[in-house]
């Protein structure tokens, strides 16, 4: 299985990016993973994924898991018919609606408002944490 990191703007906190990077680093011992950054939106046009590929949205709106919950989803996508996870993170504006529809799942980290750059570490977190529960690692003690 393949994760692919599509983000809106450039994470430029070097201590964001730190932490995202070590998850990052971590995540790859489960799956091959891929992060790209668009500065602009206009830079989506072009991009091009597997037609298995089931593309999800971080959206406030969408659908809430616990992380066990996820587990078990980002487990059932693994062992289906899904060879790419391409994971959508928008800058503080959000998504353009060409993006949003591109979209066949919303999920939400948190019913908080988060900061786009603190998002994408917690999504790296989560799917790290989805992935060490299915292989019974100690981490998510």
């Amino acid at each position: 299985m393949k994760i692919h990191f599509v983000m809106l703007g450039k994470t430029k906190r070097a201590e964001a990016r730190s932490l995202f990077e070590d998850y990052v680093a971590r995540i790859e011992r489960y799956a091959d993973v891929q992060c790209t950054e668009l500065r602009e939106t206009a830079a989506w046009k072009g991009k091009k994924f597997d037609s298995s590929a089931l593309i999800v949205l971080l959206d406030a709106a969408g659908k809430q898991w616990t992380s066990a919950e996820f587990a078990a989803w980002l487990g059932k996508q693994r062992d289906g018919a899904v060879r790419e996870l391409v994971f959508l993170c928008g800058d503080a504006a959000g998504f353009p609606a060409e993006i949003r529809e591109a979209a066949r799942l919303k999920i939400s980290l948190s019913t908080l408002t988060t900061a786009h750059e603190l998002a994408r570490v917690m999504l790296a977190e989560q799917i790290y944490r989805g992935f060490a529960i299915l292989a019974g690692h100690p981490y998510p003690k």
